[in-house]
Order: structure tokens, then C-alpha cells, then sequence
């Protein structure tokens, strides 16, 4: 929790594959910035990925009390979006540990592990190999 002249605002940092938001929410009135764009100028209006980024304030029963501000960088537009509701739902648990229980039985505390896999030597990606000719 950090203090400014003007208000005080709750941090939390998310990740998803080589995606990292880094969250703020603040008392407000559901504004939604990322990278200094709305959400929906940033997102191009996509109506999926932005019920994906308000579903860790419909879990707790929320959606409309907090601003956030988001900055996001790598990844595409739906790791980023996860990464941000990571870090929102993080951010949640600063501003009041008692959604704790509430937000990890809806899934949302949970860093998604899977990254892409490295090409081998030898091989054509990652783990496609060259065709075999038995003769």
C-alpha cells in the first residue's frame, strides 16, 4: 500500500507467458487505463477480453468501486489481459484480505506456468522432427 497527496492506491504485479502488468486500483468510478489508453481503445473493444479483465471485481462484488492503471508490456493482447487480472485480483487482497478465499476458489490467484518451449538443435521447432524415410 502506498500513499500520494492525492489518494491512496493498492499495487500488485502480474504475469502470463513474457507478459508483465504491473496494477494499480484506487477508489473510483471503474475507469480502466492501460499503458495511459483506455481498455477499450487498447484492447480495440474486443467485448471478450474486456469481461475477462472485470472478472476479479464480479467475483468479490466490486465492479465500478475502483479506477485501475495499468502498465503492460510483452505478449499479445490476451496474455496481457490475464496478466492484468492477475495483478487486479492481487491488488484486491492488498486492499482487503478477506477476498482472499472468494478470489482463489474462482481461479484467479493462480499464475498460469505454461511458457513457450524452446527450439532444440537438430529439430525443426520446438519438438517437430524431420520426416523419417525407412528407405
Amino acid at each position: 500500500m502506498a500513499s500520494t497527496t492525492k489518494s491512496v492506491y493498492y499495487y500488485a504485479l502480474g504475469r502470463r507467458k513474457s507478459s508483465t502488468a504491473r496494477v494499480r486500483i484506487m477508489s473510483g468510478k471503474g475507469d480502466i487505463k492501460v499503458n495511459g489508453k483506455t481498455a477499450n481503445d487498447y484492447f480495440c473493444g474486443s467485448k471478450f477480453l474486456l469481461n475477462k479483465l472485470n472478472t476479479p471485481f464480479l467475483t468479490v462484488d466490486m465492479l465500478g468501486k475502483f479506477d485501475v492503471f495499468a502498465k503492460v508490456n510483452g505478449g499479445g493482447h490476451n496474455s496481457q489481459i490475464e496478466a492484468i487480472s492477475l495483478g487486479v485480483a492481487k491488488a484486491l487482497i492488498v486492499y482487503n484480505p478477506d477476498f482472499k478465499s472468494t478470489l482463489k476458489r474462482a481461479d484467479l490467484l493462480g499464475r498460469d506456468p505454461r511458457e513457450k518451449e524452446r527450439k532444440k538443435f537438430g529439430f525443426k521447432s520446438a519438438r517437430k522432427q524431420r520426416q523419417f524415410t525407412k528407405r
